[in-house]
């Protein structure tokens, strides 16, 4: 089984996905192509992908049972101990970046301008 998901993807590389794939839902590809057809599918999209966003999942004889490549996304497949994880971007923020700048502050403004 192939899953290939579009985002944002020109409607010619929709077209042609549906050659070999069904699109059961805007954007989505399944299909059961041979391992050589998925490769050749893959590599075109992500030739004809432009701006958008790409992710192929299929299965594989490994101990999950199924693998995926992403194209232009954040988040990252990562092998880990021998499974597939995706590793998402880091989107914390550190604490002393969103203090409040020196003068924005009440006590701030009254020490400044003498009023206590």
């Amino acid at each position: 089984m192939t899953v290939i998901v579009l985002t944002n993807c020109p409607p010619g590389l929709r077209g042609f996905l549906t050659r070999w794939l069904l699109e059961i839902s805007a954007g989505v590809f399944i299909g059961n192509p041979s391992s050589r057809i998925r490769d050749v599918l893959w590599d075109e999209v992500q030739q004809y992908a432009g701006q958008g966003r790409a992710l192929l999942a299929h299965t594989t004889n490994n101990e999950q049972g199924f693998t995926f490549r992403t194209h232009d996304h954040a988040w990252h497949p990562t092998d880990h101990e021998g499974l597939t994880l995706i590793q998402r971007p880091n989107t914390s923020t550190d604490s002393t970046s969103s203090a409040t700048k020196p003068g924005w502050s009440a006590a701030s403004k009254r020490r400044r301008f003498g009023k206590r």
